[in-house]
């Protein structure tokens, strides 16, 4: 089992014999608009090629369709027959813009002999989650792989620690840049947060992403590790990757 991180929540997860391409985002650096007035998004380039990108991509998953997480060039270079999984809430558009394989997870499905598991959390506190509207997250499970709980754009809240409790993955991959606008506090987790996750966690691994890409994040990947170090959380718990790099985890187990 392979996760390697393309940029931001651009994700690579080779599951399965699958290879699953997460909130696809493929515009080159600086090509839409600022959250903060700061910079024009996204702040760096991708690491290497949408071809590449693309290549033995099996199906998409989308935790929702935020500009940073779905945009104008992955709608128009990804193919309308890919199988694409999402929250409910979103697939009316998905079919607008023409793709014709869309799959709504409403609970839980299996395919291709993966259970896929949607979750819940919250895009920031009060009217501020309110306003950012439903977002995803997703379980993995399969026969003689590790549980993985992608967690999407959520704050650490009652519905991520009760996934966390309940389903006690095996991998945990956190958006961990702390984003928020002016007035509006953290719309993600932030390095405390994450931090607060492998301890919740502490037989988990967890991986960092949704970091250094966009204008609207604060924490640097340098912030979070300063942090756990600080906080006695080991190296080989917490993964930060660099865009482009990928790490490999041995099998284990199955789920019943």
């Amino acid at each position: 089992m392979i996760v390697q991180l393309i940029r931001n929540a651009t994700l690579k997860i080779y599951y399965h014999g699958q290879v699953f391409l997460t909130d696809p985002v493929f515009s080159s650096k600086h090509v839409f608009k600022s959250f903060t007035g700061r910079m024009r998004n996204p702040l760096v380039d991708l690491p290497c090629s949408v071809l590449e990108i693309m290549r033995d991509v099996d199906a998409v998953l989308l935790s929702h369709l935020h500009i940073d997480h779905f945009d104008v060039v992955a709608e128009e270079r990804l193919s309308q027959e890919i199988p694409i999984f999402c929250q409910p809430t979103d697939t009316i558009r998905l079919f607008e813009k023409g793709f014709q394989c869309v799959t709504a997870v409403e609970d839980e499905l299996i395919w291709e002999g993966i259970k896929i598991t949607r979750t819940t959390g919250e895009h920031g506190t009060g009217d501020w989650s309110k306003k950012m509207g439903e977002v995803s997250g997703f379980v993995f499970q399969a026969e003689n792989e590790p549980t993985i709980y992608w967690a999407g754009d959520t704050i650490l809240c009652d519905a991520v620690i009760s996934v966390i409790n309940k389903i006690q993955p095996d991998i945990i991959i956190t958006h961990s840049g702390g984003a928020r606008f002016f007035e509006s506090g953290s719309i993600i987790m932030d390095d405390a947060q994450t931090v607060e996750v492998c301890k919740i966690a502490p037989k988990a691994k967890i991986i960092a992403v949704h970091m250094e890409a966009l204008d609207h994040c604060s924490i640097l990947r340098a912030d979070l590790c300063a942090l756990a170090d600080k906080e006695g959380i080991e190296k080989d718990r917490l993964l930060v990757l660099a865009d482009g790099e990928s790490i490999e985890f041995e099998v284990v187990g199955f789920f019943g």
